[in-house]
């Protein structure tokens, strides 16, 4: 796994001694449960656990069990500290459920003047299925090292979910698939859908629609155009992007942001048309990203549009 890989993977937990329970909470649609410590519950902003006072988060990226020896290969003292992370300790563990895992703890610097010191745990957990990449951190004052290691260290892995289940977990509802049907759902907060027989698309035989509920702030008003611009341009699998329409519109009390441009498949070379759509909310943004072969622009466009427009919030 390379470094840049790494780097993303460290980056996805963020942060904003009653008992622990006796029995594991899983967050919905996640494989990996914990016993919250003191004021732990589970997040409405991405896959895990968060202070409910601030100050300490513990995130779970379900990723494929192969991944478990190539992470723990990769999770060296100098390859973390290439991240920002001092490696204090690292201890292979059992774990209560007799799965094996790794456990890296350590420091990790906010880069603001006069900030504290994070204390950062990465644990590794290995099952025949999964691989497990738990995050927790904690500022000073709000969680005892005690107490966070113990949360790591109860994890439970339970069988796999359904597709319906996952779905059924994300923390939007679409109510209108116009034909399309989910293929995956990706941590938690994340789904694909396609319309075709195939589940595994290849040179796009397929239209792709992700629909995914981002946990970073939203920008302001005046800079979401050059987001939604950066964020269409991030897809490296796309090059040679002529946006053809970029446009912001409120719809039912909400501030929206739409671009419709062309660009070509790198993997194929074929020519495509990508649709992005942008709902800003308070807390966050919704983003739905749907790609088709230019061929079929006319017939699929409309379809994804009308999917976006069917998403609803709790």
């Amino acid at each position: 796994m390379s470094l840049r890989v790494l780097a993303a993977l460290l980056s996805l937990a963020v942060l904003p001694a009653q008992a622990l329970a006796a029995d594991p909470i899983y967050p919905p649609g996640s494989r990996f449960g914990f016993e919250p410590a003191g004021e732990m519950a589970v997040s409405r902003r991405f896959t895990g656990f968060e202070r409910q006072g601030g100050g300490a988060t513990v995130s779970v990226v379900e990723l494929p069990a192969q991944a478990f020896r190539d992470l723990d290969q990769n999770f060296t003292p100098e390859n973390l500290k290439n991240q920002g992370l001092t490696l204090k300790n690292r201890e292979t563990l059992k774990l209560a459920d007799g799965r094996e895992g790794v456990l890296f703890s350590g420091e990790q610097p906010i880069e603001q003047p006069g900030a504290p010191v994070v204390h950062k745990w990465i644990l590794l957990v290995s099952e025949p299925t999964v691989t497990g990449l738990v995050i927790g951190q904690s500022l000073p004052g709000s969680q005892t090292d005690e107490a966070m290691r113990a949360m790591l260290t109860s994890v439970r892995v339970r069988p796999a979910l359904s597709l319906d289940a996952q779905v059924a977990a994300l923390p939007f509802r679409v109510t209108e698939t116009a034909g399309f049907r989910p293929v995956r759902v990706l941590a938690g907060n994340s789904v694909l859908y396609t319309d075709g027989p195939k589940d595994q698309m290849m040179s796009l035989e397929q239209p792709i629609l992700v629909l995914a509920e981002a946990v970073q702030p939203a920008p302001g008003a005046e800079q979401r155009d050059a987001f939604a611009r950066a964020a269409l341009y991030s897809n490296q699998t796309m090059k040679d992007f002529v946006v053809e329409r970029s446009q912001s519109f409120r719809q039912n009390g909400a501030d929206w942001h739409e671009i419709v441009a062309r660009a070509t498949d790198v993997p194929s070379g074929q020519p495509v048309v990508v649709s992005q759509t942008i709902r800003f909310k308070p807390d966050g943004y919704f983003r739905a990203v749907g790609v088709v072969r230019a061929a079929d622009r006319d017939a699929v466009l409309p379809r994804f549009r009308k999917v976006v427009d069917s998403v609803g919030f709790p």
